[in-house]
């Protein structure tokens, strides 16, 4: 009777084991591990690598406007980088996602965070979960550091050497003669097989994590080899896709994966919307025009029409940018756009601003500029401001809150509350204004405006007041 009943209890205890490792987080099982490269750079360097690489692409690539399909990505985007594992976490990096208008099947990471997703691999790929798995590879490269891991192998070259080439990595094909005058671009997006590697099975992993099927992965590489991809980036001949595609498998029997689960009913919908938007433009054809994209230093970005104050509301994202030449860091949102109206730097949302009798107009976001004025009082030299500002506004501004004292990058600043009625939409709006002063005796200012009953940007304004830092 013992023998039976012990007999009975270890039955009962493999059966409550193997209950329990069904019911286990994904990836939990055993994985390959995976560990950092030796690398000569800070984690800055690879924020500040990206940031200047991102303008450039951006002044070469043009990128879909469309509110919807940018939020979408941005949602899967945050999805995996939630899942990105605690010991490859960088609080530095700053994801972001943007969609090009290239048809090309192709994708591509920078350092640091930003993330480019061309429409044609949207369009191309069968699953939300195959969309996933590329985007979960290129994080993997951002994550692991093989930017500047790679660069850290070419001693010879500096840090930021060959920026101004970074398309041509991209492009491929004709553009790859620029490679000779930009070294570094090749580390970017050339990587090694040993990297390539890496990138699929971290992105195997997160992908796990995040709730997709690592599967769908490997599944691209046979979409892509039906259909055929692009030149840089994530299409890599090396490994080839057949060696890839069993990697990732091996990759994905070592993990605990519920298949399907992420498959949304979204992601056709998006693919319908796109197809809507008819033939998008090939990489190639994007370089043969050598037509320039405005990225907020150029001027004349704005729609020939009114803002359509359809926005959408500001991201729980912010990223960190640098304005007056490296003198004012700031943080916004990461789905805002920013602009130079020739007085002033603007972030805004789209559908936020536009053009009324040949003048930029705007009825959402946050404004930065600099004024010379004839007076080292704080007071006065903001009541100056707003003497300037009302004069070319149709006599609508008025203040209507008050000032108050407070505080903006350690020092003191007033906060003034304005009222306005909106030359494009005929709609009152509350304008927020900041001043304080630097050392040369320059008024700083920083402009927050919105619609009267719009309460959904007030705490974005917050934090930006709140990230600001002067550097003079």
């Amino acid at each position: 009777m013992i023998s039976k009943l012990m007999f009975k209890r270890r039955i009962l205890v493999a059966w409550i084991t193997l209950v329990a490792l069904s019911v286990m987080p994904l990836s939990v099982l055993a994985q390959t591990q995976i560990k950092y490269h030796s690398n000569k750079y800070s984690v800055q360097d690879d924020v500040q690598l990206g940031r200047e690489a991102a303008r450039q692409a951006e002044s070469q690539f043009p990128l879909l406007r469309d509110n919807e399909v940018q939020g979408y990505v941005e949602e899967v985007g945050s999805r995996l980088v939630a899942a990105i594992p605690a010991e490859f976490q960088h609080r530095e990096f700053q994801y972001t996602f943007k969609v090009v208008n290239a048809r090309d099947i192709n994708a591509f990471a920078l350092p640091g965070g930003p993330m480019y997703v061309n429409r044609g691999m949207i369009q191309s790929a069968r699953t939300e979960g195959e969309m996933a798995g590329v985007m979960a590879h290129e994080i993997s490269h951002v994550a692991l550091r093989h930017g500047t891991a790679q660069a850290t192998k070419g001693q010879k070259y500096g840090l930021l050497a060959g920026i101004a080439g970074i398309a041509g990595t991209i492009f491929g094909g004709p553009a790859a003669g620029q490679l000779a005058q930009a070294p570094f671009a090749v580390y970017i997006l050339k990587f090694s097989r040993e990297y390539e590697t890496e990138a699929d099975v971290l992105g195997a992993q997160i992908m796990a994590r995040a709730g997709y099927d690592p599967r769908d992965l490997a599944n691209m590489f046979r979409t892509l080899e039906q259909q055929g991809g692009g030149g840089g980036g994530f299409l890599s001949d090396h490994p080839s896709p057949s060696d890839r595609y069993a990697r990732i498998n091996r990759e994905a029997d070592m993990l605990r994966v519920n298949a399907g689960m992420r498959d949304s009913r979204d992601f056709a919908r998006i693919q319908q919307k796109l197809r809507g938007y008819g033939t998008a433009p090939t990489m190639a054809e994007i370089q043969r025009s050598g037509q320039r994209y405005p990225v907020g230093e150029n001027t004349g970005n704005y729609p020939n029409n009114p803002p359509s104050g359809r926005v959408q509301y500001p991201s729980s994202r912010f990223q960190t940018v640098s304005i007056f030449n490296g003198g004012v860091q700031v943080s916004v949102p990461s789905n805002w756009r920013e602009l130079n109206d020739g007085n002033a730097v603007w972030f805004v949302p789209e559908g936020g601003y536009g053009q009324v009798n040949g003048q930029p107009v705007f009825t959402h976001g946050a404004s930065f500029g600099l004024a010379q004025t004839n007076n080292r009082n704080l007071q006065r030299a903001t009541e100056e401001l707003i003497n300037s500002f009302a004069q070319g506004n149709s006599n609508n501004l008025r203040v209507s809150g008050g000032q108050q004292r407070t505080t903006m990058s350690g020092r003191t600043a007033l906060f003034t509350t304005l009222s306005n009625v909106n030359e494009a939409t005929g709609r009152p709006e509350t304008v927020r204004l900041i001043t304080t002063q630097l050392q040369n005796g320059q008024l700083f200012y920083m402009i927050a405006v919105a619609p009267q009953n719009e309460r959904n940007f007030e705490n974005a304004f917050e934090t930006i007041l709140r990230s600001i830092r002067l550097n003079d």
